[in-house]
């Protein structure tokens, strides 16, 4: 596993700075950041309560009872976009955690795994809509992870691991 930039080959740099340079065409953001629905966490289906099934009703968005249904809706309902998938345009971009228990900053320390922490899985600052070859590089390299991170500090304040603030609230954000 690649960690630091520096250790990347020039070739990998390349790609990922490709990708990371024309980012709104492989990474698509909410407009807002909410949580759906606090102390949800991933479960196999989920069974939501009339608050939330209404909230979503009022926007249009179907219920979604699928393990991750609940990041999908909160992406969703946060303004966030979907694009069709080229190979299949019936499938959407996947919603991926940008914090999902991968690449601690330091070696001594956890990163939040977002699917198992209910003030973060429907956590719209920490969602995204990802193209799969960008979901690739989230997926496989410490630095391409560590950009999105960045990037929801940037747009939303939000930090759940410490990194780029001092201290947080319970929600992750910058205090």
């Amino acid at each position: 596993m690649k960690l630091k930039f520096d250790e990347l080959s020039e070739h990998e740099k390349k790609i990922i700075n490709e990708v990371w340079n024309h980012r709104t065409r492989f990474v698509q953001w909410p407009t807002k950041a909410i949580v759906l629905w606090d102390e949800c966490v991933r479960v196999g289906y989920h069974h939501y309560p009339e608050e939330i099934k209404n909230k979503l009703k009022s926007k249009g968005i179907r219920i979604d009872s699928r393990s991750n249904g609940p990041a999908v809706m909160s992406f969703l309902f946060a303004g966030g976009r979907r694009p069709k998938r080229t190979s299949d345009p019936k499938q959407e971009w996947h919603v991926h955690h940008i914090y999902d228990g991968k690449f601690p900053w330091t070696d001594n320390r956890d990163t939040l795994h977002a699917v198992q922490n209910g003030k973060h899985f429907t956590q719209s600052a920490g969602l995204v809509a990802i193209h799969p070859i960008a979901e690739a590089l989230a997926d496989e390299y410490f630095y391409f992870a560590w950009l999105l991170r960045y990037e929801s500090y940037l747009k939303f304040s939000y930090d759940p691991d410490m990194v780029f603030c001092g201290g947080t609230d319970e929600y992750g954000f910058k205090i």
